[in-house]
């Protein structure tokens, strides 16, 4: 008894993988199937276009010169957050050197923004 249902174990076994293999070879010959996968070269970095950057800062700094002098200093902070970083943004998109991620908040950080607005207006980008 044990040697029948050892056999019929091993038969069973045997066809499925014959189908497995013939499934496999099929595979190979339609292209559906690949035994060394594709390198896929690492994308490139996705920027923004340069027009789009350039609209935000004006837009960012609009709406930074329009804030009440009775609004929250969290919405001020977060209008200046934002407009440092499209700032930052178009400072590496032309190139112009920064350190306004490295520089605390105060006079010097408004220095800084300043300096970098400058070097971005003589790099051709108009920021007003």
């Amino acid at each position: 008894m044990a040697g029948a249902l050892l056999q019929i174990a091993l038969l069973t076994l045997g066809l499925v993988g014959a189908f497995g293999l013939l499934g496999l070879l099929t595979g190979l010959f339609c292209g559906t199937v690949r035994l060394r996968p594709r390198r896929r070269s690492a994308p490139g970095p996705v920027h923004r276009p340069l027009e789009r950057v350039a609209a935000d800062l004006r837009r960012l700094a609009r709406e930074l010169a329009l804030v009440p002098a009775g609004a929250p200093v969290a919405r001020r902070r977060g209008l200046q957050a934002a407009f440092d970083d499209v700032l930052v943004e178009a400072a590496a998109l032309l190139e112009v050197p920064h350190t306004l991620t490295l520089t605390p908040a105060g006079r010097a950080r408004d220095a800084e923004r300043l300096r970098v607005q400058v070097a971005l207006s003589d790099a051709g980008l108009d920021t007003r």
